[in-house]
């Protein structure tokens, strides 16, 4: 076994009808909703993909894909939850993350603490082991025209 594994996941979906969005576990109040099978929290999303790259065990969609009703609406913690299990039984636990939010909207920043809250305590980690960051795409793009919103993910995974 590996002292050490390095996964990067990625994740994107399209702003549509609603009144919120959830990011990174945490609900916030915004124009528009997320277009998914899920709650489309990209933010635990890409981090799902992330910890099962580190692990070689495929992505979020081969887990739980978005075909399975037991799926709709899901809330991604508990998704997040599921991946953990995996996390432990190979003899894992997380180093740190590196999680960065694309988007011109909603405001990210005043976010942020809650999220690295949220996403310790699913990851069963302490805050300091948590980064969340925000950026724009400078209007380019269908993430810059408001069209929707990505993340990206990076975790190190060290042996029990």
């Amino acid at each position: 076994m590996s002292t050490i594994r390095i996964g990067q996941g990625f994740d994107v979906h399209a702003f549509g009808p609603g009144d919120s969005v959830t990011l990174g576990g945490v609900r916030i109040p915004f124009s528009k909703g997320i277009v998914a099978h899920s709650d489309g929290d990209v933010v635990l999303h890409a981090l799902c993909d992330a910890l099962l790259g580190a692990l070689a065990l495929g992505d979020i969609g081969h887990h739980f894909p978005d075909t399975d009703p037991r799926w709709k609406e899901a809330d991604s913690r508990v998704l997040l939850r599921a991946v953990m299990g995996l996390v432990h039984t190979h003899g894992y636990r997380v180093g740190n993350v590196d999680l960065t939010i694309m988007a011109e909207a909603p405001r990210i920043a005043p976010w942020v603490e809650l999220m690295r809250a949220e996403i310790a305590r699913g990851l069963g980690t302490e805050n300091a082991a948590v980064s969340v960051k925000a950026t724009t795409m400078e209007k380019l793009g269908f993430v810059g025209r408001g069209e929707g919103i990505t993340a990206l993910a990076v975790v190190l995974l060290q042996a029990v």
